[in-house]
């Protein structure tokens, strides 16, 4: 009759090939800190330009507070996604960590913009339709200060674009790869810091053409320019959007990884032993991060853990799954 250690004693030699799946994303990036910065800005300004266009009576003023809370609203949605992938990357409910949350936040980010251009298009229209008065120069004051805001926004988000880090990785025998120091390769896209980089873009290029548009007006009597500028600002949002989702909703669906990583897994495997791979799924599961499952039949089969050890840390596999069959008599 086996005694309590003795229970225990299989566990503990089974915990070389045990690990966790959160691949380093209970890390704090750095897009979380600087998408945080850029709520705090876009909110200040949002307070002030509110409270100076009750104050003063100034529709302008009070318009753009609006629209700046708008913004405020999507960017915060980016930090939630941040902090909720951070502060579950260890659950055990997520079968490869949390990565994905993060290119969730993204999508969402993408869809808000598509509505935000909607909505251009909408009010353009009804401009063009039914022009109003403008009061020009308190206009031109609050492009002027908006682009400022979001150009200082763009410089904070728009460096290091938290595409490489660092994780360890570890050989195991089972099928499952993770835990070697390495630098993770650049080239990714941080889909929810691009999500809140584009919506900072996407005012300040709504204030650019505002001020073209208005300075048209002013001196040259060119007041179609004002809604004609707005229908030009949602087309070049619509497209940044369109953009997004496409890469966004890729990820969120499973779509193969890039044809170059899917071929350099099968060349590494393919170029020993004869061996010939038959089924090779990899996909991404977070920023820079992917999980390959493949099948490989070979006239010398080896341990799973030979054929991961093949493929080069560079890849940013960090989880592998091998199935080896044998190939008997030449068949």
């Amino acid at each position: 009759m086996q005694t309590g250690e003795d229970k225990a004693a299989p566990d503990a030699r089974l915990a070389h090939w045990q690990h966790d799946h959160s691949f380093g994303q209970d890390r704090r990036r750095a897009g979380e800190r600087k998408t945080l910065l850029v709520i705090g800005i876009t909110a200040t300004m949002m307070v002030v330009e509110i409270v100076a266009g009750v104050l003063f009576g100034s529709m302008a003023l009070l318009a753009d507070g609006l629209h700046m809370a708008s913004h405020a609203a999507a960017l915060t949605l980016n930090a939630f996604a941040y902090i909720y992938a951070r502060r579950h990357a260890r659950d055990a409910s997520y079968s490869f960590g949390t990565g994905k949350v993060n290119t969730l936040g993204g999508f969402t980010g993408a869809v808000l913009l598509a509505g935000f251009a909607l909505l251009m298009v909408s009010e353009s229209i009804q401009r063009l339709v039914s022009p109003v008065p403008i009061a020009f120069n308190q206009a031109i004051l609050v492009a002027v200060v908006g682009l400022l805001v979001n150009g200082l926004s763009m410089l904070i988000l728009g460096t290091d674009h938290d595409h490489g880090h660092t994780h360890d990785h570890d050989e195991h025998d089972h099928d499952h790869d993770h835990d070697h120091d390495h630098e993770r390769r650049s080239g990714a896209h941080d889909h929810n810091l691009v999500s809140a980089y584009l919506h900072v873009l996407a005012d300040a290029l709504t204030s650019v053409l505002a001020i073209v548009a208005l300075l048209a007006a002013k001196y040259f009597g060119f007041n179609w320019m004002d809604p004609l500028m707005g229908i030009v600002g949602a087309v070049l949002v619509a497209r940044w959007s369109l953009g997004l989702l496409r890469d966004t909703s890729a990820v969120l669906l499973d779509k193969s990884a890039p044809a170059e990583l899917c071929a350099a897994v099968r060349n590494r495997v393919e170029a020993v032993d004869g061996n010939r791979v038959v089924d090779l799924h990899v996909w991404c599961i977070g920023l820079d991060l992917y999980a390959a499952l493949l099948t490989v039949v070979t006239p010398t089969p080896r341990a799973p853990q030979h054929y991961k050890a093949l493929l080069p840390d560079d890849l940013g596999i960090v989880h592998v799954t091998v199935e080896v069959h044998a190939l008997a008599d030449g068949r």
